[in-house]
């Protein structure tokens, strides 16, 4: 799933192609792929981008006459930029939509057969608002608001840094890679860590989020962002089951529940321990949904209270 360093580097890249450009027209392929009725999507047609940001792991194309174009690629979308003032044709096999602009076309795709990547048009900032799972901020946010949110319930590190509701942005991969950064077990229960554990993990979060940016900006250059994967090889253990940790040479582990991985190094984390006993079991079915939409989509209302801020305090 693209998590925040990949949708911000999309975003960047989007708002230098379409950003003052009119959306001349918008394909459907595959009609599940939009999740609203009102306003008709039509209406996008016509309108300039006047903005292109983030909202979690959403992408908002805000238009003119407060619409907003909200894209959510859940775990197999992608998007594909094709230049030329003839609208690209959809892929046959992956296409899910396309957007036309005069300079090029904004192409939708999915590789997959469950088909859960959603297109919203959202009418005024209110509506927009709602799709706003309410997460905080790492980047924006300081020590005490980052420490707030990470004890707003008493859940493990994995599921509290990978909840939308509680944090904007971090989903499978990256959360592996910061807890190993923090060198904090997956299943340590937030509640229970210390100021120092807290403070290591707040740091490992804006560390890695702000690399893995840098790196995938740099990676793309001028180009339009084509390779992105939650697996890439400089990371230090997600996606690396069995191979060495490269901070202390550790054969990497995992646990799998459902559709869910995390993958850890028991000497960096754990203090040795493998994470793959019975009460362990209880605590992750417990702990964590069965499906990784489940978390991204759940419409049960657990925001972040109004009177907890989420911006840096001055």
């Amino acid at each position: 799933m693209p998590e925040l360093p990949d949708i911000a580097v999309y975003v960047e890249h989007l708002a230098r192609r379409v950003a003052g450009e009119a959306v001349l027209r918008v394909r459907l392929r595959s009609p599940f792929v939009l999740r609203s009725v009102a306003p008709p999507i039509a209406s996008a047609e016509g309108r300039r981008v006047e903005a292109v940001r983030r909202l979690g792991k959403r992408i908002v194309l805000s238009l003119e006459g407060d619409l907003h174009l909200v894209l959510h690629l859940m775990i197999a979308g992608r998007l594909r930029w094709r230049p030329g003032a003839a609208p690209a044709p959809i892929p046959g096999k992956l296409g899910l939509a396309a957007f036309d602009f005069a300079k090029g076309t904004l192409l939708v795709t999915e590789a997959s057969p469950k088909k859960r990547a959603w297109i919203r048009l959202a009418a005024g900032t209110e509506a927009l608002a709602a799709l706003d799972p309410g997460g905080l901020e790492v980047l924006e946010a300081d020590l005490p608001s980052f420490r707030t949110a990470l004890t707003m319930e008493n859940h493990t590190l994995k599921r509290a840094l990978t909840d939308p509701r509680l944090f904007s942005g971090i989903g499978n991969a990256y959360s592996d890679e910061i807890l190993h950064r923090a060198k904090l077990s997956p299943v340590a229960l937030t509640r229970k860590l210390g100021d120092a554990e807290v403070a290591r993990l707040y740091g490992a979060a804006r560390a890695t989020l702000v690399e893995w940016t840098d790196r995938l900006r740099k990676e793309s250059g001028d180009a339009f962002p084509e390779k992105v994967t939650a697996f890439r090889g400089e990371m230090s253990v997600h996606g690396k089951f069995g191979k060495p940790c490269p901070a202390c040479g550790t054969p990497v582990q995992r646990i799998v529940y459902a559709e869910n991985e995390t993958n850890y190094c028991p000497d960096c984390q754990t203090g040795g321990r493998l994470l793959a006993d019975r009460s362990l079991s209880r605590l992750v079915r417990g702990d964590w949904p069965k499906t990784l939409e489940e978390l991204e989509e759940s419409k049960e209302e657990r925001r972040v209270p109004p009177h907890v801020s989420r911006r840096p305090q001055s």
